[in-house]
This record gives structure tokens, sequence and C-alpha cells, in this order.
């Protein structure tokens, strides 16, 4: 009988629990605004990349404005919304600007998000946050 209770106890808790880590974020995700098409990179090793048209910021390793940096990210899942930290470092004088970051999961491949670029987390999701869409590897038929 307790083995019976114990079943009935544990299996819809592993079967429902379907909460989101910070690796169901890993991978290429775009959207767009008034002003464009972009992308948001999350790559596994914690590395991180702004693709605005044809540049490419972040990332391990790139150049803007003659200066060498890189851009990490940091994700807490314990807070709702999600919130993302993106850290940018110049290589030459590991000096470092945060822009703040919030997220929720429409879905598995879609995600509400919103970043300020002014030093202030965005409390929710207004006219300016956008809705990314994970970018699927292509897959050739066979």
């Amino acid at each position: 009988m307790k083995k019976l209770i114990l079943l009935i106890v544990l299996v819809p808790f592993f079967a429902f629990n379907n909460q989101s880590n910070s690796k169901d974020f890993v991978g290429k995700w775009i959207g767009g605004d008034k002003n464009g098409v972009g992308a948001v990179i999350f790559d596994k090793e914690g590395y991180a990349a702004f693709e605005i048209g044809e540049q490419t910021i972040g990332g391990k390793d790139f150049v803007m404005n003659d200066k060498r940096g890189q851009m990490t990210y940091s994700i807490n899942m314990d807070t709702e919304p999600i919130q993302i930290d993106f850290t940018l470092t110049k290589l030459d004088s590991r000096e470092q600007k945060i822009l703040l970051a919030i997220a929720e999961f429409i879905d598995a491949d879609a995600i509400n998000f919103a970043v300020s670029f002014d030093d202030v987390r965005p409390a929710s999701f207004n006219d300016d946050a956008i809705i990314l869409t994970r970018v699927k590897p292509y897959r050739p038929k066979k």
C-alpha cells in the first residue's frame, strides 16, 4: 500500500515538472520591432551576442570602436519574470557595462524579452518588449 501511495505522488511530480532552466536559452533567437530584425545568441559556454543587421556585438571576442571585448550572460531562473544580465567587458581595461533584461517563456521556442540600456531592469513587458523565436537548426530531408 505504501508503494502505491508513493507511486501516486511521485509519478505526477516527475511527469509534469516542466520548469525551465538556463540551458533552455542556449541557441539563436530572432525577433523584430519597428527598428528592424535582430537576434540574441546564447552559447553553452556563457557567452552572448546581439546581431543587429550585419553587425554582431558580443561573443567571446569582438571588436567595437577599435576596442576588443566580450559579452557574457547570467540568468536568474528563480525570479518571475526571469532576469538576464549581459556583461560587456573591455578586454584591455576590464571595464564592464551590464545590460539588464527580463524574459518569460511563451513556449519552448518563443520568449517575451525586454532589455534596458540605462542601468534599470525593466519591470514589465511594455511596448519596447519583443517576442524572440528560437532558430531551429537546419536539417536536410532524407
